[in-house]
């Protein structure tokens, strides 16, 4: 299922502080061009702040509240829904604390039916924003097999029941997130960078977290692709018997599929497609793009050309990750 990262401030009211004067960058410089909140837009910052984490169990909230906590903020876990309003007064009120964090999950048990309500409450003490964290479940299961851990669920049904069944209790708190991420295909360093542009005070860079997939069309085309491109047009190195045991990384590969003038100007014309469209979804609030270039098996000409966008946009200023799904390892 593709996901996309969401922002809604038009529900977030900062209390203390109005928001910054904006400035008007050029849309060639990719960064956002802000003229006050709108729907899609970041939340502007205030004095005292507190951001609410929840979200699938194994979909990186730990690791999310340990970004806040270097940022500043004062990070609690798993705190019991009935502490939030005082835990809220307490940041409200306090001189040594104006940003907290905190963790809200299905360990709250049938309780969590009140948060909606406790939510609404806190919102009307303090700025509150709501960030929601989902992946995948074949991601999901991965990761509790590779750690080990239970489900919280789990000791009723199997893990992958338990996903799904957690899926449904939390559905009501996704709907009424202000921020939603997919962290199926981040690692921790990537969430944490995520959220170091999303959260960040006074942070100016092109906090845009893109990925560009090479894949192979007899594979399928990646569900969570934005943007697809299909590069079969270009010659194949397969039929070249030197080429085929080796990938589009290898130097051979890459200057063969380099020398065909169609191979430089089709990369020209997505860069400069690229460069005319990232501010836009900046502006827009998007959080996260995935752009995928598709050739048959995926091991050559898409790993090539998701290999040379990487690099542009990288020289370009943003932060950019390449994944090659289908290519051999």
């Amino acid at each position: 299922m593709k996901k996309t990262a969401e922002i809604n401030s038009a529900q977030q009211k900062p209390r203390r502080r109005a928001p910054r004067q904006s400035r008007d960058d050029a849309p060639s410089s990719g960064r956002v061009v802000k003229r006050g909140p709108k729907p899609g837009s970041k939340h502007p910052f205030s004095d005292n702040e507190l951001v609410i984490l929840t979200g699938l169990s194994g979909s990186g909230k730990l690791s999310a509240l340990k970004a806040f906590e270097d940022l500043g903020y004062y990070s609690v876990d798993n705190l019991p829904i009935d502490l939030i309003s005082r835990f809220a007064d307490l940041i409200h009120q306090s001189p040594e604390i104006n940003r907290a964090a905190l963790v809200v999950d299905v360990r709250e048990g049938s309780h969590l039916d009140r948060f909606p309500t406790i939510l609404r409450k806190v919102r009307q003490m303090i700025s509150t924003r709501l960030l929601f964290l989902e992946a995948s479940d074949e991601s999901l299961l991965r990761r509790f097999s590779e750690t080990r851990r239970p489900h919280p669920l789990s000791r009723i049904e199997t893990i992958r029941r338990s996903i799904q069944s957690e899926r449904q209790l939390l559905e009501p708190l996704r709907n009424i997130a202000d921020v939603c991420i997919d962290t199926t295909n981040f690692n921790v360093h990537e969430l944490r960078a995520h959220i170091n542009g999303l959260f960040q005070p006074e942070s100016e860079e092109k906090n845009l977290l893109i990925s560009t997939i090479s894949f192979g069309y007899k594979n399928g085309v990646p569900q969570e692709a934005d943007l697809v491109f299909d590069v079969r047009f270009l010659p194949n190195p397969h039929f070249i018997p030197e080429f085929r045991p080796l990938t589009g990384r290898d130097r051979k590969v890459v200057r063969y599929i380099d020398k065909f003038p169609e191979t430089k100007e089709f990369i020209q014309k997505i860069h400069d497609l690229l460069l005319f469209l990232l501010p836009h979804y900046i502006q827009e609030g998007k959080s996260y793009l995935s752009v995928a270039f598709g050739c048959t098996g995926g091991q050559h000409r898409s790993v090539m050309i998701a290999e040379k966008i990487q690099q542009l946009l990288q020289a370009d200023g943003y932060h950019v990750k390449c994944i090659h799904r289908d290519m051999p390892r």
